[in-house]
């Protein structure tokens, strides 16, 4: 059985079918990239799987249980954890603090909480700005915060939406090798970029989406030089 099945989900706005008749599998300690045009649904996509939005018809199991109406605090305590392409973290309050709240939100115990937040400090290397208020890092120090914020309690399913974008290439190396420990020891990924060179390097499979649909879904180096993937995301044609 896999760890997250999504079965024939559609999410329409009105006229728009933002997310087509979607499925696929993703096994348990898969890292697998999401690629497609803007526009393509991919963070449609990204927000039902989190409980952000709700779809139209279809359905998605988690452990084989049905998330399909659960709010995103209660996907979270089941191990579903999303970063948002838009940082989302407490700017009036420091970076221990914000560790601290995930993890106490999330069950641990304030010494258990605090020892997690030390490590991913320092993992992350954000030991330098730890007592500043989130606010005052730079996008890419906020971007690592929220990988911290994530990982207090390891998921059972990351969703990661553009986590490398208008980042320092320093950052990015953080977060790309953050990603690459947590994949060895059996994480599980969802990984929505553009970076193109950063996700032939991370995801071994990816799952391309063109106008709502997945169009390939096979190794990552395969669906690049597929020939719609080529018309559809890279704007050419196959040779």
């Amino acid at each position: 059985m896999s760890l997250l099945s999504i079965r024939g989900v559609e999410k329409r706005y009105g006229g728009l079918i933002a997310v087509n008749n979607v499925s696929f599998e993703v096994e348990a300690g898969e890292l697998v990239g999401l690629i497609g045009p803007n526009g393509s649904g991919k963070t449609t996509l990204l927000n039902i799987l989190s409980g952000h939005a709700v779809p139209n018809s279809g359905d998605i199991l988690l452990d084989g249980q049905s998330c399909i109406g659960l709010k995103p605090e209660q996907l979270a305590h089941r191990g579903v954890m999303r970063m948002f392409q838009l940082t989302r973290v407490f700017r009036r309050m420091n970076v221990v603090d914000n560790l601290l709240v995930a993890g106490r939100a999330q069950g641990l115990d304030s010494a258990t909480a605090t020892a997690r937040a030390n490590e991913l400090i320092e993992e992350l290397r954000l030991g330098v700005v730890r007592d500043l208020d989130a606010g005052q890092l730079s996008g890419g120090q906020m971007k690592l915060l929220e990988f911290g914020v994530c990982f207090m309690v390891p998921p059972k399913v990351a969703l990661l939406d553009e986590p490398f974008a208008a980042v320092h290439p320093i950052m990015k190396e953080i977060m790309s090798t953050f990603i690459r420990s947590r994949h060895a020891s059996g994480q599980t990924f969802i990984l929505v970029s553009h970076d193109m060179p950063v996700v032939v390097e991370l995801c071994p499979r990816s799952v391309c989406m063109n106008a709502g649909a997945v169009i390939a879904d096979a190794s990552t180096r395969h669906v690049l030089s597929d020939a719609h993937v080529i018309e559809a995301y890279l704007g050419g044609h196959a040779a």
